[in-house]
Protein backbone atom coordinates (compact mmCIF):
# COMPACT_ATOMS: atom_id res chain seq x y z
CA UNK A 1 0.00 0.00 0.00
CA UNK A 2 2.72 2.49 1.04
CA UNK A 3 4.18 1.93 -2.60
CA UNK A 4 1.17 2.43 -4.48
CA UNK A 5 0.64 6.03 -2.80
CA UNK A 6 3.81 6.80 -3.37
CA UNK A 7 3.68 6.32 -6.87
CA UNK A 8 0.78 7.83 -6.89
CA UNK A 9 2.47 10.80 -5.01
CA UNK A 10 5.45 11.09 -7.58
CA UNK A 11 3.15 11.13 -10.75
CA UNK A 12 1.18 14.07 -9.09
CA UNK A 13 4.16 15.87 -8.45
CA UNK A 14 5.49 15.36 -11.87
CA UNK A 15 2.11 16.13 -13.38
CA UNK A 16 2.06 19.26 -12.09
CA UNK A 17 5.28 20.19 -12.44
CA UNK A 18 4.36 19.19 -16.12
CA UNK A 19 1.41 21.24 -16.59
CA UNK A 20 3.09 24.77 -14.74
CA UNK A 21 4.81 27.75 -17.09
CA UNK A 22 8.48 27.06 -18.51
CA UNK A 23 9.40 30.90 -17.47
CA UNK A 24 7.26 33.70 -16.04
CA UNK A 25 7.42 37.06 -16.06
CA UNK A 26 7.22 39.54 -13.90
CA UNK A 27 6.44 43.07 -15.09
CA UNK A 28 8.70 45.85 -13.19
CA UNK A 29 8.97 48.98 -13.92
CA UNK A 30 12.90 49.14 -13.71
CA UNK A 31 12.68 46.11 -16.12
CA UNK A 32 10.94 42.86 -16.46
CA UNK A 33 12.19 39.55 -14.55
CA UNK A 34 12.03 36.45 -16.24
CA UNK A 35 11.84 33.53 -13.64
CA UNK A 36 12.34 29.88 -15.35
CA UNK A 37 10.04 28.09 -13.87
CA UNK A 38 11.08 24.83 -14.88
CA UNK A 39 14.93 25.29 -13.99
CA UNK A 40 13.57 26.17 -10.35
CA UNK A 41 11.06 23.51 -9.83
CA UNK A 42 13.47 20.76 -10.73
CA UNK A 43 14.53 20.79 -7.33
CA UNK A 44 11.09 19.86 -6.08
CA UNK A 45 10.76 21.67 -3.37
CA UNK A 46 7.78 23.31 -4.32
CA UNK A 47 7.27 25.02 -0.77
CA UNK A 48 9.90 27.32 -0.98
CA UNK A 49 7.75 29.20 -2.78
CA UNK A 50 4.41 28.22 -2.87
CA UNK A 51 4.00 27.54 1.27
CA UNK A 52 1.95 24.58 2.17
CA UNK A 53 -1.30 22.74 0.53
CA UNK A 54 -1.24 22.59 -3.66
CA UNK A 55 1.10 25.26 -5.50
CA UNK A 56 -0.64 27.80 -7.25
CA UNK A 57 0.13 30.86 -8.81
CA UNK A 58 2.17 33.48 -7.05
CA UNK A 59 1.23 37.61 -6.69
CA UNK A 60 4.37 38.97 -5.39
CA UNK A 61 5.14 42.73 -5.26
CA UNK A 62 8.37 44.51 -5.11
CA UNK A 63 8.91 44.01 -1.33
CA UNK A 64 7.71 39.93 -1.52
CA UNK A 65 9.57 39.08 -4.62
CA UNK A 66 13.01 40.53 -3.10
CA UNK A 67 12.65 38.68 0.26
CA UNK A 68 11.71 35.47 -1.61
CA UNK A 69 13.65 35.67 -4.55
CA UNK A 70 16.35 37.45 -4.10
CA UNK A 71 17.04 36.28 0.17
CA UNK A 72 17.25 32.72 -1.14
CA UNK A 73 19.62 33.25 -3.33
CA UNK A 74 21.34 34.65 -0.90
CA UNK A 75 21.09 31.84 1.65
CA UNK A 76 22.21 29.77 -1.25
CA UNK A 77 24.69 31.16 -2.40
CA UNK A 78 23.10 30.85 -5.84
CA UNK A 79 21.50 33.14 -8.64
CA UNK A 80 21.58 36.69 -9.27
CA UNK A 81 21.36 39.36 -6.53
CA UNK A 82 22.04 42.73 -8.44
CA UNK A 83 19.07 44.41 -9.50
CA UNK A 84 20.48 44.51 -13.29
CA UNK A 85 20.91 41.18 -13.01
CA UNK A 86 17.31 40.25 -12.96
CA UNK A 87 15.79 43.35 -14.12
CA UNK A 88 15.68 43.81 -18.24
CA UNK A 89 14.75 46.60 -19.98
Amino acid sequence: MKKVLAVALMVAFAASAAFAADTVVLKAKNGNVTFDHKKHSATGDCKSCHGEGTPAKLTLGKDAAHKLCKGCHETKKAGPTKCGECHKK
